[in-house]
């Protein structure tokens, strides 16, 4: 198994604490990797690493707008010739398709693409002021040492979506990954070395959250956290940001709706409903894990939607046929059984799946086979906890009122889908719905340049896009007297 160390100041360095963490192949049961198990000495040496990269005098402070931009550019070609490596590595450390890993990392240089070109494009304004005789301008300035803390689900496009954005403002960045899926970290690591970025621009520590994630939170020179992963951790990094005022962005759970009317294409609904639980193996913060269907349809659409999701071909990831893969993390396949095993005491009749797989072709992974719940209740837990994992409820309604009522009523708010042929329907059903992404006829569509984020208890802030820039900038107003004169000193001017 390969040993890896910890990216610190540009060097890499074994753990202070001398112990690695065994990361897990999902697929096989059996570690392939050796990890560092960081502490908050290493943690104090990344975050210094970082201010001093960020310093009046370092060279990146002194480097332009334009020039980090070329260095951001610089680095997505490099993901792009890695990319096929990159996505080997994902789909051995956190079980998803080879397939689904291959798209994201050939997508990914075009964050560093889209900020690389948006760096220079960050201006203040000169603002018309009500006083005379004073000239008033706003800079927009990087905030500082930025904390990346990013989930084990999608380890490297979540940490592009924080990355490319922090850079292209200028700031420097402490990234710890998820200690289920740090591998794919540290050998992207290495990129930025290459692509030209001075040393301690980007520190990379691994280890686990109380020992690593709170030290990095509650660390006095860190000015911004920005975290994805799920609402109750996520609630507790945002009390530990609190208590040093610090700038947040939080990408959390859901539990997102996928509305199917009765004059939908029901072909493309049907497969709306399987990409949007099924794919990824229902381990994405967006999955549709809720399937409100219109009651005239609801019986032909239930058979149809089991008739696809029946065919689901299981196995290895790497394998290019297979459609739906292990879940990442031994604790979390527990979980999902337990959520099961919950619904079909709370009365869901479970139409398929309902258990551990123990196809052959799921070798000694961690499986849970497709599920699909009908008769559900909108109170049941199944149909208002995020489970994360290939489960679907099933739930009918009447009418639009009572699509929204149903869909809205959560304590998330992250995405929604909604399937019709009406165009005034969409519109309001967009309108209405409270989740931070709305898809009308298709589902689990994302881009560089459109912004991500949540309502409610899916988060604060908003990552991609033009958006996501200026969650990692604070303005500062210049007042200039042009007036040669000397007012009252004692009345505000």
């Amino acid at each position: 198994m390969k040993k890896y160390q910890l990216l610190v100041g540009g060097e890499w360095r074994d753990p202070s604490s001398g112990a690695w963490l065994e990361s897990m192949n999902p697929f096989t049961g059996a570690p392939w990797a050796l990890v560092p198990r960081g502490g908050k000495a290493d943690v104090d040496a990344a975050v210094a690493a970082a201010k001093a990269a960020f310093c009046r005098q370092s060279e990146w402070r002194r480097m332009t707008a334009t020039g980090r931009g070329a260095l951001l550019h610089r680095l997505g070609d490099l993901v792009a010739v890695e990319a096929e490596r990159l996505a080997e590595i994902e789909t051995r450390d956190n079980g998803k398709l080879l397939a689904e890993m291959r798209a994201q990392l050939n997508y990914i240089p075009q964050w560093f693409r889209y900020f690389g070109g948006l760096a220079d494009k960050i201006e203040g304004r000169v603002i018309p002021i009500d006083k005379p005789g004073v000239f008033n301008f706003t800079r927009e300035e990087p905030l500082g040492v930025v904390a990346a803390i990013t989930p084990w689900n999608s380890p490297l496009l979540l940490a592009a979506w924080k990355l490319a954005p922090a850079l292209a403002a200028g700031n420097t960045v402490v990234w710890k990954p998820s200690e289920f899926s740090s591998v794919s970290a540290l050998e992207f690591g290495e990129l930025f070395e290459r692509a030209g970025f001075p040393p301690g621009v980007v520190n990379i520590i691994t280890g686990f959250g109380n020992e690593v994630g709170e030290p990095l939170v509650t660390h006095p020179d860190v000015a911004k956290v920005a975290f994805t992963g799920g609402d109750r951790t996520g609630e507790q990094v945002y009390q530990m940001a609190a208590r040093g005022i610090k700038h947040v962005t939080l990408e959390l759970g859901g539990k997102s709706a996928n509305i199917v009317f009765d004059d939908a294409d029901l072909t493309a609904a049907v497969n709306g409903v399987v990409s949007g639980i099924f794919a990824a193996t229902g381990q994405t913060c967006i999955a549709g894990s809720r399937a409100l269907i219109h009651r005239s349809i609801y019986p032909e659409f239930a058979e149809r939607l089991l008739a696809l999701a029946r065919t689901a071909r299981m196995g290895d990831p790497l394998d290019s046929g297979t459609q739906v893969g292990p879940i990442t993390t031994r604790p979390q396949y527990e979980k999902v059984l337990d959520y099961i095993r919950i619904a079909k005491e709370e009365g869901a009749l479970c139409r398929m799946g309902g258990a551990a797989a123990s196809r052959p072709e799921c070798g000694s992974g961690w499986f849970v086979e497709p599920t699909i719940f009908t008769d559900v209740r909108p109170e049941m837990r199944i149909a208002n906890e995020e489970v994360f994992g290939p489960v679907l409820s099933i739930i009918p309604f009447d009418d639009e009122e009572d699509a929204i009522r149903i869909a809205n009523n959560t304590v998330y708010g992250l995405a929604a889908g909604v399937w019709t042929a009406s165009m005034r329907r969409a519109l309001m059903m967009t309108e209405r719905l409270e989740a931070g992404t709305v898809w009308v006829n298709t589902y689990r569509a994302i881009s560089y340049m459109s912004p991500f984020g949540g309502y409610k208890r899916s988060g604060l802030g908003r990552e991609s896009g033009a958006e996501a820039i200026r969650e990692y900038l604070q303005t500062k107003s210049v007042w200039i007297d042009i007036s040669g004169s000397s007012p009252n000193p004692f009345v505000m001017r």
